[in-house]
C-alpha cells in the first residue's frame, strides 16, 4: 500500500508520515509551492511554502528514507483560493481561504496527483479522525479538543474519505512533538503558523491592494437609520463584529452590523444589533452524501474557534440549509462557515448566507 504524505515543513505531517511508515506504508513525501511570495507581499522567512519549509519537509523525508517531490500549484492556488479571497473582502464578506485550500488543492488536486502517482491515499497533519461505518465514512473530531480541526475539513466527500488518513487524531500535540524530537527531526520544536499561510502578518488590506493592483475607495459610515457617521477607508478593512479601528468615538460602544459594497456603506450599531438566532446556507454541503429528510437537532460552529451552539438544521429542497439557534449568536457573519456536528461526528457545512 501507498501513501502520499502531504509535508507542510512542519512537525504535524512529518510525525504523520512517521506513523504511516511505523504501520508499514509504502511513504511518498511531497510539498505544494502554493504561491510566489512577492504576489503577496510576503517575506520569504514567514511562510508556510517557504524555501526553509521545503528544505524541512525534505529534511525529515532524508531522515525517514523516503522520497519527495514538489508539487507547484501556484496557479491553482491563485485561482481558487487567493481570488476568491480577494473577491470575498471586495463584496464585503469574510472568507477562510484555508477551508477553500482543503477543498480544492489538499483533498482536490492533491488527491487527482496521488492517483496518478498509483498511491492509495493521501495523508495529513490535520487533528481529526476518519472511520467507516455501515453507512458509510464520518468525519469526526480529534479526540484532544485544543487541537481539533474537523471545522475546515467538512468539504470532504465520502470518496475523499475512503483515500484520506489523519494519523494524529487521536494524539495531542505535545505527544506529536515528543515523537519528533525522539526520532530527530528538524522541525520538533518548530512553531505552529497561526495566520493566514499568505497574510503572515494580519494585514488583509494590504494584501488585497496588492493582488488588485488597486487602492479601496473610502465611504461612508452609517447607523442603523441610514444617517451618516463619517468616513471609513474601503470596505476592504472591515468585518462584521469588529470594533476597534474604526477611527470614530462614540459615547458608547458600536460594532461593523453590516457592509455594503454596491452603497460603499459600513453600517455601525450597538452590540445587541449583532446578535441573530438565524443562519442561513446556501449550498451546505453533506459529508454522507445525502441531507437528511426532517430537521436535525445539532451543534453549530459559526467560526473556527467558535464554541458550538445547540441549533435546529433545516434542510432546503434547494439544497442550503436553515440554521435556528436556541440562543442568538453575535455576529454570524457572511463568508464564515457554518458546520454542523452530531457528538462527535461532523454531518457538514458551508458558507454563511449575505441574508442571515
Amino acid at each position: 500500500m501507498k501513501a502520499l504524505i502531504a509535508m507542510s515543513g512542519g512537525v504535524d505531517s512529518a510525525v504523520a508520515a512517521l506513523l504511516m511508515q511505523q504501520e508499514g506504508w509504502d511513504c511518498l513525501g511531497c510539498t505544494m509551492r502554493l504561491y510566489r511570495n512577492e504576489d503577496a507581499c510576503v517575506a520569504p522567512d514567514r511562510s508556510c511554502c517557504s524555501l526553509d519549509d521545503v528544505e524541512d519537509a525534505k529534511a525529515v523525508a532524508r531522515r525517514m528514507g523516503i522520497p519527495h517531490h514538489t508539487f507547484n500549484f501556484t496557479d491553482e492556488f491563485r485561482a481558487k483560493v487567493m481570488d476568491k479571497f480577494t473577491a470575498s473582502y471586495l463584496s464585503g464578506r469574510t472568507p477562510n481561504p484555508c477551508i477553500d485550500c482543503n477543498n480544492y488543492l489538499k483533498f482536490g488536486k492533491l488527491h487527482q496527483r496521488a492517483r496518478e502517482l498509483g498511491c492509495d491515499c493521501v495523508v495529513t497533519g490535520h487533528y481529526a479522525r476518519i472511520e467507516q461505518t455501515p453507512e458509510g465514512w464520518v468525519l469526526k473530531k480529534a479526540l484532544d479538543p485544543d487541537k481539533d480541526q474537523s471545522y475546515v475539513l467538512y468539504t470532504l466527500t465520502q470518496t475523499q474519505l475512503a483515500h484520506t488518513r489523519f494519523p494524529l487524531g487521536a494524539m495531542t500535540k505535545a505527544e506529536t512533538r515528543a515523537l519528533a524530537a525522539e526520532h530527530g527531526f528538524v522541525n520538533a520544536e518548530k512553531p505552529d503558523s497561526q495566520d493566514i499561510c499568505f497574510v503572515p502578518d494580519g494585514d488583509y488590506a494590504r494584501v488585497i491592494e496588492s493582488l488588485t493592483g488597486r487602492t479601496p475607495t473610502p465611504g461612508r459610515f452609517v447607523d442603523l437609520a441610514g444617517n451618516t457617521l463619517g468616513t471609513h477607508r474601503g470596505v476592504i478593512h472591515y468585518t462584521v463584529g469588529q470594533r476597534r479601528g474604526l477611527g470614530l468615538s462614540f459615547d458608547r460602544p458600536y460594532y461593523v452590523v453590516r457592509i455594503d459594497p454596491a452603497e460603499n456603506t459600513v453600517t455601525l450599531g450597538p452590540k445587541e444589533a449583532l446578535f441573530s438566532k438565524r443562519a442561513f446556507v446556501p449550498a451546505f454541503h453533506w459529508i454522507s452524501g445525502r441531507a437528511p429528510e426532517a430537521p436535525i437537532r445539532c451543534g453549530v460552529k459559526i467560526r473556527y474557534r467558535h464554541p458550538e451552539q445547540p441549533a435546529l438544521l433545516r434542510p432546503t429542497p434547494e439544497g442550503g440549509a436553515e440554521i435556528l439557534f436556541d440562543e442568538p449568536q453575535r455576529a454570524i457573519t457572511p463568508g464564515q462557515s457554518a458546520v454542523a456536528y452530531l457528538g462527535d461526528v461532523v454531518l457538514g457545512g458551508g458558507e454563511l448566507s449575505d441574508e442571515n
